[in-house]
């Protein structure tokens, strides 16, 4: 069905010469143009997917992940698109525990180093909408587990303008699938844990429509370890739900229309009382394409969208030893985001392809906030709330000249932060702030350039690059806290801008494949918590801070300096495979003033060295891999004064055809999942008293599974 899909798309797109059985070609066989479709590598074959694309794809990217039933035959029984993605060297997110039990404004992902606070400083991208939370810059990564995925993409480095502002760090690409056909599996787990996921795909007239859901729940596990916990600690139970549902429909003989509407909520629980968190999200997307034909080749691309989220969520003040809990903070952050996109492609040839066009993307969004609690009741509210606005002009070309591919992109940005506001008051009393933030304007350009020499069995490539990211709304007006430690925001904050370059060589000899890159990169203004008082005592924009905690805001430090190396090495051995990837990170603080003791110190969540090593099985009926991962030791805080050690983790995944029909339309399976399969501790988070909050501990999934 698959591939009867893909040969269907490579027939529609001009100047695409399809495979006469199968779209499945040898590389040296078959020239792709790539502004027309997305070429799927697969890293331990010497052969290419072709595939119709939702929207205009991107012309070049470096990374390929196999996403629920693309890579593992199943239906992704108990499976997490963020732990997919933590196999990846030196891609991490703020915290290492996952969306069951983390709490979602720790969510925020990065690449190579680039740590040190919670917002992402990656861009992701679903089918080309930016889907950090439009207030915090966090991911809300429940979201996209029921989603039907065809290709998970990873780009490195900075400075890709055609994907968007804030790619400092790098852009992680998702791309849903409109396959026909679809797939249900039920199955449960470990701690009380069911999952239900399903998707199917229908012609619709000339067009198709695709509905994709998923529900999972659990239990939970205690996040605290069992040496430190107290009469305040349980079980922390979470539930999850999301539903999708995408149409494309041709409104021409040359022109389509995609209309996309998803929709997810999120329970989740930090396993004390007081700190229940919701998240609700509602996402939708029109899309109007024009084929090549009509304008004498040119390609066109006009997308509009809204984001709406809410989150709700608790924040207690546990007593070091965990015997009482009190409420700390409750939030309510309501959230929107929109945004506008238009591309155009003109026919400049497939060794030279061009694209160009313009975003816009406004964010605005709200924390209404309750405090100085009097035992369940709280004696002040504070409101902030602010917006902002970036539209961008971009440019991206590439020329293919013998064995040298040269990759030139760029984009200029206007960008304004709206009048904000906070105000602060004694509940049924009298205000007693009332702050008025004046609105603020700016330029920033962005390019990237790179090359690549092809000599056959050996690559050389280089790319150098620079990236900026505005603050989030979260950044300038949202104080948090985490247990006794409390941040307060800065209304002050400067956008922070990078400059970085890479160098690597590919070396493919027969069934073995190896990629090293060396990378540098410098962000300056980089936006840190900087812990600037210790309680007891009351401190701006936060209150009270009782003993034991600390006092933190969030400010622009001079620079953060990351260097480092990443490589992957793959070997196919027919039914077995074998894949490992290594990153070694030294990032450093350099900061003076106020920030000074984080001078020369490793940003706070950013660990040294990172491994995974993978062994796959696939033979007739069975799918079995086996994937160990090496955590490196990192900071807990931005001064370093807190550890979370290093840690080794396997994680088992099995995949049993039990039944096919004839015409191989119709599949059962049975699928298992044990993660973290020998328990191995894995710090998350420091807190009152020491305490250790672990990521997941062992937990088995088993279910069924039918694709038809």
């Amino acid at each position: 069905m698959t591939r009867a899909l893909g040969l269907m798309a490579m027939l529609a797109l001009p100047g695409v010469a399809a495979a006469q059985d199968d779209t499945l070609v040898r590389a040296d066989d078959c020239r792709v143009d790539p502004s027309l479709c997305i070429i799927t590598h697969n890293p331990s074959l010497d052969e290419i997917v072709v595939t119709g694309a939702g929207g205009l794809p991107p012309e070049n990217f470096d990374r390929v992940i196999g996403h629920h039933s693309i890579e593992e035959g199943g239906n992704g029984l108990g499976l997490r698109l963020e732990n997919q993605l933590r196999g990846e060297a030196g891609l991490a997110q703020f915290r290492r525990s996952d969306a069951r039990s983390a709490h979602p404004t720790s969510q925020g992902i990065t690449l190579r180093g680039l740590g040190g606070n919670a917002s992402s400083r990656a861009l992701v991208l679903l089918d080309g909408i930016p889907q950090a939370d439009p207030f915090g810059g966090w991911v809300a990564w429940s979201a996209f587990d029921h989603v039907n995925l065809r290709d998970v993409v990873v780009h490195r480095g900075g400075g890709s303008g055609v994907d968007g502002a804030g790619a400092l760090a790098g852009t992680i690409n998702l791309y849903s699938s409109q396959a026909l056909g679809g797939g249900v599996a039920v199955g449960g787990g470990s701690f009380g844990a069911s999952d239900a996921v399903f998707s199917i795909g229908e012609n619709l007239g000339d067009g198709r429509v695709s509905l994709d859901g998923r529900w999972m729940r659990g239990d939970g596990f205690i996040p605290i370890v069992a040496d430190d916990r107290g009469a305040v600690d349980r079980r922390a139970p979470f539930s999850q739900a999301g539903l999708g549902m995408r149409i494309s429909t041709p409104v021409g003989r040359f022109e389509r229309i995609e209309v996309s509407v998803r929709g997810w909520r999120d329970r989740r629980d930090r396993g004390t009382d007081f700190s229940r968190t919701a998240i609700d999200g509602l996402d939708a997307s029109i899309r109007y394409l024009v084929d090549p034909t009509p304008f004498a080749g040119w390609q066109a691309s006009v997308l509009g969208y809204v984001q709406l989220r809410e989150l709700d969520t608790g924040f207690a003040s546990v007593s070091v030893d965990r015997s009482s809990v009190a409420p700390a903070l409750y939030q309510r952050v309501p959230a929107m985001g929109l945004g506008a996109r238009i591309e155009l492609r003109p026919p400049s040839g497939q060794d030279n392809p061009l694209r160009f066009g313009m975003d816009w993307r406004r964010v605005e969004g709200s924390t209404q906030e309750s405090f100085f609690f009097t035992g369940t009741v709280p004696g002040r509210a504070r409101v902030a709330r602010g917006s902002s606005d970036t539209i961008g002009f971009f440019a991206d070309w590439a020329a293919e000249r013998g064995n040298i591919l040269v990759n030139i992109s760029g984009r200029l940005d206007h960008w304004k932060i709206a009048q904000a506001s906070r105000v602060e008051r004694n509940i049924g009393g009298s205000v007693r702030s009332d702050e008025r933030f004046p609105a603020r304007s700016g330029w920033e350009a962005s390019a990237r350039g790179g090359v690549r020499y092809d000599a056959g069995e050996f690559n050389l490539r280089g790319a150098a690059y620079t990236g900026w990211r505005l603050p989030t709304l979260n950044e300038l007006y949202r104080p948090f806290r985490v247990g006794a430690d409390a941040t307060a925001a800065n209304e002050g904050l400067r956008p922070e801008r990078l400059i970085g370059g890479e160098v690597g060589a590919d070396w493919f000899a027969g069934d073995v494949r190896v990629w090293l890159t060396g990378y540098w990169n410098h962000l300056d203004d980089a936006i840190a918590n900087v812990t600037l008082g210790r309680g007891p005592g009351n401190f701006p924009g936060v209150g009270f801070v009782a003993a034991g905690g600390s006092y933190a805001q969030r400010q622009n430090v001079d620079a953060i300096r990351a260097q480092g190396v990443e490589a992957r090495v793959s070997i196919d051995l027919g039914a077995v495979e074998l894949a490992a990837s290594y990153a070694l990170t030294d990032a450093r603080v350099r900061a003076a003033g106020a920030a000074r003791a984080l001078d020369g110190k490793a940003p706070a969540q950013v660990a040294r060295h990172f491994g995974n090593l993978t062994v796959k099985y696939n033979e007739g009926p069975a799918f079995i891999a086996l994937r160990g991962r090496y955590l490196g030791a990192q900071n807990e805080d931005d001064l370093g004064l807190q550890q979370l050690d290093d840690a080794i983790t396997a994680d088992l995944t099995a995949s049993f055809k039990l039944f096919e029909t004839r015409e191989g339309d119709k599949k059962i399976y049975f699928d298992i999942r044990v993660e973290n399969m020998f328990d191995a501790l894995v710090p998350a988070a420091i807190g009152a008293g020491g305490a250790i909050e672990r990521a997941s501990p062992r937990s088995l999934w088993m279910g069924l599974s039918v694709n038809f």
